[in-house]
């Protein structure tokens, strides 16, 4: 495949940081990580390799960094919607399961990006880092989210955090799953797997949303 060069501009620092991370995911989405070298990752961002150093002390620095920004995003497009519910602790739940095996966040190209880098996390302390903190993320949100259903409930905040550990493993099976056989499966479909296998996980009634 030919490497495509964007044109020079003149950019902020963040736009430039961006532009290096937007790379580098379009390179490992292309090739795998091996494709995400120096020199490529320059030129896909139209800017020089010495420049890469004024950002990132290494190239696996900035591949960690283009991998948390992957996750973080997926994060916030799983509670896009939150502002948008009613307030009710089981509808927000309900909300943000069902959003985190739909589109946008079920993306086979995330997915493939994920699956690239999940190579790297026992060898590469900072790609470690940057999967446990968005990890954690995740699941201390929907930790949160399922602490206030069970509030709702009169049951004890003390189950939420094992549930949580164990609601995460459901959905992100799901979302490999959708995002690798994107065709097997119906957004709805996914949904209301999604919001069933919660219902009976938490002996709670999630709605349909």
């Amino acid at each position: 495949m030919t490497n495509i060069r964007r044109p020079y501009v003149r950019a902020g620092e963040e736009t430039r940081r961006s532009a290096l991370i937007d790379a580098t995911l379009d390179l490992i989405a292309e090739g795998g990580p091996q494709a995400a070298t120096v020199r490529a990752i320059a030129l896909r961002a139209g800017v020089t390799p010495g420049l890469i150093r004024h950002y990132f002390a290494t190239k696996e620095d900035l591949v960690a960094a283009a991998h948390g920004v992957l996750m973080a995003g997926l994060t916030e497009a799983a509670a896009a919607r939150l502002d948008e519910l009613p307030d009710d602790p089981l509808t927000r739940l309900a909300g943000f399961v069902a959003a985190s095996v739909s589109p946008p966040v079920t993306d086979p190209r995330a997915v493939a990006l994920w699956a690239a880098s999940m190579h790297l996390v026992p060898r590469d302390p900072a790609m470690r880092a940057v999967h446990e903190s968005t990890y954690l993320a995740f699941r201390d949100r929907l930790q949160r989210l399922i602490a206030a259903a069970l509030a709702q409930a009169g049951r004890p905040a003390d189950e939420a955090r094992n549930l949580a550990i164990a609601g995460n493993a459901l959905l992100d099976g799901l979302w490999i799953e959708a995002g690798a056989l994107p065709d097997h499966f119906t957004a709805d479909e996914l949904k209301s797997i999604a919001l069933g296998a919660f219902s009976r996980l938490l002996t709670l009634e999630l709605p349909e949303v």
